[in-house]
């Protein structure tokens, strides 16, 4: 099921939205969503905020009283918050600032039912796609936590337990290195260091003698033989990464 919150401080467009929403549902047959309506960007930030809420897709209005969606979209990119955004305005001067934010659709209104659904298609297709790249683990203490892979910064084994740093949280799973690895070891971006450590390359600064260094500001200690074999790894990774840009 996706989340799917939508933002403006106009009660006809909320329920303009959710009816857009409600007929595309019906008409393509896709997941299951459910909507949660926001008067405010300041109370749609307070739910992320306080991780008390996660959506898939926010839709935004950008005029606002009190805070802008372009606002409330950086703050949620500051805050690592990966949700799509869909803009709804009355003007496209915004537009420049609304890609910034890495935001999916614009869309000016007065919405048509058409141009509305033609966009949805786009985001749906885009969520899907995201959707099939991520991965969900039981926590320890109970719990389902769901992630995207490049969000995983490092993996440090305890026992039956792992540590998984992520770029703005850590969460312990239990379950072995080894069966870690085996759900990790299918994305290219992941290399395991020694016996304790399953690194994302695409979050490693500098690979030094005996220590490497994370863009989290994390440094893994590990002796000499195993970073020459890892340097090996990770440089392999980069070049090849560069010849695909």
């Amino acid at each position: 099921m996706y989340f799917i919150a939508l933002c403006d401080d106009d009660e006809r467009e909320l329920d303009k939205i959710e009816d857009f929403l409600t007929a595309y549902q019906k008409s393509r047959e896709t997941d299951e969503y459910r909507i949660d309506r926001f008067r405010s960007a300041e109370a749609l930030l307070e739910k992320i905020t306080q991780k008390e809420y996660v959506p898939d897709l926010l839709l935004l209005d950008i005029f606002m009283s009190g805070k802008t969606g372009i606002e409330a979209a950086v703050e949620l990119r500051r805050q690592k918050c990966g949700a799509f955004i869909v803009f709804l305005t009355t003007s496209k001067e915004y537009a420049l600032e609304a890609y910034g934010v890495d935001a999916l659709q614009y869309l000016v209104k007065p919405l048509e039912k058409e141009r509305f659904f033609h966009a949805m298609d786009i985001v749906f297709q885009q969520m899907k796609k995201a959707g099939d790249e991520q991965i969900v683990m039981k926590v320890a203490g109970g719990g389902i936590r769901q992630m995207r892979p490049d969000d995983i910064v490092y993996c440090e084994s305890q026992k039956n337990y792992q540590m998984l740093y992520l770029e703005t949280e850590e969460c312990r799973v239990r379950m072995t290195a080894k069966e870690l690895w085996e759900m990790l070891e299918h994305f290219n971006q992941f290399s395991r260091c020694g016996r304790s450590y399953i690194l994302n390359l695409n979050h490693v600064v500098s690979v030094e003698k005996e220590e490497i260094l994370l863009d989290n500001d994390s440094r893994i200690y590990i002796p000499r033989n195993v970073s020459s074999e890892f340097k090996k790894v990770y440089f392999a990774y980069y070049f090849n990464s560069e010849e695909k840009l």
